[in-house]
């Protein structure tokens, strides 16, 4: 029977050096912030097509990463394999587009044999290796340096700090990307709409609350029997009290029935208009739904009415709605 596997006593220590060789190749890459990084934001910002970012083994993984953070802050990336890239999706690249290539070593034989291919469509080449001497360095229009002391695996095989610098380096065009275009939260949200930023940002009012026959109101003749039944029936918490026009006259809610209680009021013959909240709280159909979240909270109500600009009744919601609309 094979003897369990555990940690040697020294594992902690191992992994804060790893932590520590790769802070410090991150570190290293500020004093090399310079006039060819910019360069490289320059051809990107003029670009006309799309950036396409490729790589083999372990920084194609760092260049699919590099691809997708910029797409989800506004410049247009996806990746290619180099190898794919060879045997016909280079169709993809055009003279309009930037291709950026990582390779440590900068001697990827896939990404060699694709450059002479890349020049002769007149696409821009950035490259970002280990080595400003390797032949895809020498080769690119801009080379960016990714050089690192030391590869923070014990046998310096396995990238670990080197793909660490580059996946920094990338993240640092991204965002220097994002300031330059004016990319601000609604341009994000827009590019992620099914998260959480993108569902406060983008979900207004109108998308959450009821409307038409399932908003409950009762007009101000009616009785407080009436208003009952209509809270009931709609299951808001809450019925509205309009005129004839559906403007809003005012809301009698749960909290307001057992207020009433106390009052031993008849309910078949009290006008609901009597003990109703004359002056509720309310929002527009085009707010976005956050902004009812923050008046529900700012005035400790669990119900918000939805009016038109001359104050007609157009929609009811509840924080149930907005709950389950995730916008909280």
């Amino acid at each position: 029977m094979n003897k369990p596997i555990t940690a040697a006593p020294h594992a902690l220590d191992l992994a804060r050096q790893v932590l520590n060789i790769e802070a410090d190749a991150v570190k290293a890459l500020v004093q090399r912030i310079d006039d060819n990084f910019l360069q490289a934001l320059n051809l990107i910002l003029a670009c006309k097509g799309r950036v396409i970012v490729s790589g083999m083994g372990k920084s194609g993984h760092i260049a699919r990463k590099i691809a997708a953070t910029m797409s989800s802050t506004g410049t247009p990336a996806y990746f290619v394999h180099p190898g794919e890239a060879s045997h016909g999706d280079l169709g993809m690249v055009t003279a309009q587009d930037v291709f950026i290539g990582l390779s440590y070593s900068g001697e990827s034989e896939e990404l060699l044999t694709i450059v002479p291919v890349l020049k002769r469509q007149g696409a821009h080449l950035i490259t970002l290796t280990g080595n400003p001497q390797s032949s895809l360095a020498l080769a690119a229009d801009v080379h960016l340096n990714g050089t690192v002391a030391q590869e923070a695996c014990p046998m310096g095989l396995a990238p670990t700090a080197s793909t660490t610098a580059a996946l920094a380096l990338g993240d640092a065009l991204a965002v220097a990307l994002l300031d330059a275009k004016g990319f601000g939260e609604e341009d994000f949200a827009r590019s992620h709409p099914g998260g959480s930023l993108g569902r406060r940002l983008l979900t207004h009012v109108r998308d959450v609350m009821h409307a038409n026959a399932s908003i409950p109101s009762v007009r101000e003749s009616a009785t407080l029997a009436d208003a009952v039944l209509e809270i009931s029936r709609k299951g808001l918490g809450m019925t509205a009290i309009v005129d004839d026009s559906k403007r809003l006259l005012g809301i009698y809610t749960d909290g307001d029935l057992r207020r009433t209680l106390e009052k031993k009021l008849d309910f078949s013959t009290t006008p609901v208009s009597e003990v109703m909240s004359k002056t509720p709280r309310h929002i527009g159909p085009d707010a976005l739904a956050v902004e009812a979240v923050q008046l529900m909270e700012q005035y400790n109500i669990s119900q918000l009415v939805v009016v038109d600009a001359d104050k007609k009744l157009v929609g009811a919601l509840n924080m149930h709605d907005l709950l389950k609309a995730k916008v909280i």
